[in-house]
């Protein structure tokens, strides 16, 4: 039990020197330590595990080398990953049946397994050390500390890895003077929309109240976001830190946990994570000796998107339907149950331990003049790359793209960005050497949001896209003001209509003074927000929207009402493999007299047809296209 600062000094100076020992190999054990995140467990990283305990102990080794489960690597495509210290060998792509010959030749021989190590794609050469490869070079954890390095599970080894610092120091000064820490580091809001951090605390500390409160949001909706979710998976103790200190900065002794119930990794360690630090006296009353008592509580979201909007988010933990509430007040004043609230999202939460920890200056050298420290993304969509990347502010979208993401697949053009979700928008070639910062992605008509970046190709039709995100507002609007309600429904029928080939002109002006009164008239930053897709697709791409509606036709050939297949007479040699692929039993043999002497070809019922694919993917010689 930690009851004073001088038991905290013992016992976290003695976890840091185990854990410098592991790490270095100084304990003259071998350490292999596997992804525990969500990508990389669907992949059997949990088996994986197994497996290696088995086998070490088959071997007569299982005290030469531990087996540990990690918070996520980061770098989602090449998962899962397994890593072995001191050496800082790294493995990927690893599979149940290349456990034994990892412990054969790595564990007992010291032999690298040469086939398992990352190959760079430019210099084909193979990679054994993390640091090494391109798609890590330039990011920057703070976020995301110890994630990848710790078992989060284990409370020690983040005790080890320096938790609780932070907060330990926090503790040695004024509460005043923990804000203007976190003023002067330049923190904003890491949610999306970009608050300075301090000034939110600021607020809720001038107000006079018998209880106030700390709410970490953690209700990520964005579509391919899963910046949140993997923070609390790999170090979920960081997060329980940053909330700590938020309510001692202004006065709180409660804090709120508000995590979507899709995530049951991150809430499980959640869960024990406050458990653990409750029973060491990290939470509780009279932490570390003082007269600062905080206790953290658990709530499960069910999956609305609306409920990332901070007053909503209130209104599901009192018990209330998530719906946005007018402001304002604003919950700085009065948030949960009529108390002074700051609602801080995840990644807000987790820098701020490093702030305490390190000090302001440490966090305000990196980034921009008014976007300070760095930024995790979700890196998808068309990029060799997938991934969790954290970077800092002020790097540009081609470096993202191209030097962490690794470009484009198969040679194909970059054609667009999507930053911001459902309420960003879409960034061109022309914007590639644009920092990434919060008023620079909103100038150039995005915005950074809470983090998800999907990268998008030539064979993207961006209607469509637009017509997605739409689909996407549409479910999630919680129908409480008219906009909203109406106006996103209003602006799908008619990205609908024109993807179907039966838009007009007049539907193309429509949609944009729909756009421009649903943004100005709508309650909360869903609706606010919501025409951002569209404002910027027609901006960017309006040559698309018009060969929709004029020509009739997808540039991209994706709109299914505006394309057909064609099979090619010169190409087709007959085998029929298309036609016995096909479920509708559209393609049938045809008499044909080729240049080559071919006595028979295939040939595409095209009423009959729903372009479902299967057909290309079956043919062999290319002999089938989309018109």
């Amino acid at each position: 039990m930690i009851r004073t600062f001088e038991d905290f000094e013992s016992r976290t100076g003695a976890l840091t020197a185990t854990l410098s020992d592991k790490l270095k190999g100084a304990d003259s054990k071998r350490h292999i330590v596997l992804c525990g995140g969500t990508g990389c467990l669907s992949s059997h990283s949990d088996e994986i595990k197994a497996r290696f305990e088995e086998v070490l102990k088959e071997k007569g080794a299982d005290d030469r080398a531990t087996v540990n489960i990690v918070g996520c690597f980061g770098f989602c495509s090449q998962g899962p990953f397994v890593k072995i210290y001191p050496e800082d060998t790294l493995y990927r792509l690893v599979k149940i049946t290349d456990v034994e010959e990892i412990v054969e030749s790595d564990i007992l021989n010291d032999t690298v397994v040469e086939r398992l190590l990352y190959v760079d794609p430019v210099t084909k050469e193979k990679v054994s050390k993390q640091d090494d490869i391109n798609f890590y070079k330039k990011q920057r954890r703070v976020a995301l500390y110890g994630c990848g390095v710790i078992n989060p599970e284990d409370i020690n080894e983040a005790l080890g890895m320096g938790g609780f610092q932070g907060l330990k120091r926090a503790l040695t000064m004024t509460q005043q003077e923990v804000i203007d820490e976190v003023l002067k580091s330049g923190l904003r809001g890491r949610g999306g929309g970009g608050f300075p951090t301090g000034r939110k605390w600021q607020f809720a500390y001038n107000v006079e109240a018998d209880q106030k409160y700390v709410v970490c949001n953690g209700d990520e909706g964005d579509p391919g976001a899963f910046m949140d979710r993997s923070i609390l998976e790999g170090n979920p103790l960081a997060v329980i830190e940053g909330m700590v200190i938020a309510g001692y900065a202004y006065g709180a002794s409660e804090g709120y946990f508000y995590v979507r119930a899709e995530y049951p990794i991150a809430v499980n360690r959640l869960r024990k994570a406050i458990k653990q630090a409750e029973e060491i006296g990290l939470l509780g009353d009279n932490i570390l000796g003082t007269d600062f008592s905080f206790r953290c509580h658990l709530r499960l979201g069910a999956g609305a998107f609306v409920c990332g909007e901070e007053t909503a988010l209130l209104n599901s933990i009192e018990g209330k339907r998530g719906m946005p509430r007018p402001r304002p007040p604003f919950p700085a004043v009065k948030g949960l149950w009529g108390k002074p609230t700051c609602v801080n999202n995840v990644e807000t939460l987790a820098c701020v331990p490093y702030i305490l920890r390190n000090g302001w200056e440490e966090f305000a050298k990196v980034g921009t003049e008014r976007s300070k420290g760095t930024k995790v993304f979700a890196l998808g969509g068309k990029v060799n790359n997938v991934g969790l990347v954290e970077v800092p502010m002020g790097t540009t979208l081609r470096e993202l793209i191209y030097d962490i993401g690794g470009g484009i697949p198969n040679g194909k053009k970059f054609k667009a960005i999507q930053t911001g979700g459902p309420s960003g928008g879409c960034l061109t070639e022309e914007f590639l050497d644009e920092p990434i910062d919060f008023d620079n992605l909103v100038s150039k008509g995005s915005m950074m949001g809470s983090g998800g970046a999907i990268v998008m190709d030539e064979d993207n039709c961006m209607v469509d896209v637009a017509k997605f995100y739409m689909e996407f507002i549409c479910d999630e609007s919680c129908g409480k003001c008219t906009p909203c309600r109406i106006g996103t429904k209003r602006m799908l029928e008619i990205l609908t209509k024109i993807t179907e080939g039966k838009g007009t002109m007049e539907d193309l002006d429509e949609l944009e003074e729909l756009s421009q009164t649903v943004k100005s008239n709508s309650l909360c930053a869903l609706g606010q927000t919501a025409s951002n897709p569209i404002d910027s697709t027609i901006k960017h791409f309006r040559d698309e929207y018009i060969a929709h509606i004029v020509d009739k036709k997808c540039p991209a050939h994706v709109c299914k009402k505006l394309m057909s297949y064609h099979i090619d007479p010169d190409k087709c040699i007959g085998c029929g493999m298309c036609a016995r692929s096909c479920p509708t039993s559209c393609i049938t043999r045809t008499d044909y007299i080729a240049p080559k002497h071919k006595l028979a070809s295939m040939s595409i019922d095209t009423a009959k047809c729903i372009k479902c694919g299967s057909c290309i993917s079956t043919c062999k010689f290319g002999a089938i296209s989309k018109i």
